[in-house]
């Protein structure tokens, strides 16, 4: 999908305290950039921030990272996370967003920031196959994030997406990861830790069921 340049965005993300703008600064540093050391929850592709805006005010005892790649959709993403600390009567401490391209994460992030687990929702599902390698769950992303995981660290998936959904259950035990829970119907199946995204929302709209998985890598 194609966003609209906002040139809002970029000025209003460095002013805001809860933005890093140069993640290869903090390189094994991520933890101390929180008040409090907790469990980080790190979502890629937090797009405009409705996950983070539903999970962090109400999980103060979570540290949460949401990584994007461009100002455009981490302004109204910083818009949305003030607003729900705002309703709920906190201050947005225990939430981080930067830029950063995922394919690279490795030179951001280390060992020594280690989370307890990786949120994917709705990633680009990259159909063509010359094209595979791009998407967020393919082997060589996996392997990534093996380095970053806690032991017995979990990814959580989320897809509208068929063919992206079977090829990663393919790509999870290829890279040795174990999957926990699978659902072809997220709103059946009723999970009680799912937070509805803004492309979750629109695909059930529209009558699309949701797929999603637990994976835990044993570190």
């Amino acid at each position: 999908m194609r966003m609209r340049n906002k040139p809002w965005a970029g000025p209003e993300l460095d002013a805001c305290p809860f933005f890093i703008r140069s993640p290869e600064q903090y390189l094994g540093k991520w933890h101390s950039l929180f008040p409090r050391r907790q469990p980080v929850d790190l979502e890629l592709g937090c797009g405009k921030g409705f996950f983070l805006a539903g999970a962090a005010p109400a999980d103060p005892a979570t540290n949460f990272i949401g990584i994007d790649i461009k100002d455009a959709v981490l302004g109204p993403a910083k818009r949305n996370i003030e607003k729900a600390f705002r309703e709920a009567g906190r201050e947005p401490d225990n939430v981080i967003l930067t830029v950063l391209n995922i394919e690279r994460i490795l030179e951001d992030m280390g060992p020594e920031d280690s989370v307890r687990r990786i949120d994917i929702n709705f990633c680009n599902p990259w159909p063509k196959p010359r094209h595979h390698k791009r998407r967020l769950t393919h082997p060589r992303q996996l392997e990534k994030y093996k380095a970053i995981l806690e032991p017995n660290g979990e990814i959580f998936f989320k897809t509208d997406d068929d063919g992206l959904f079977r090829d990663t259950l393919g790509y999870l035990a290829e890279c040795g990861y174990t999957v926990t829970d699978r659902t072809d119907d997220l709103r059946g199946a009723g999970w009680p830790d799912d937070i509805p995204t803004e492309h979750e929302m629109m695909f059930l709209q529209k009558g699309i069921p949701i797929k999603a998985l637990r994976a835990v890598w044993p570190g």
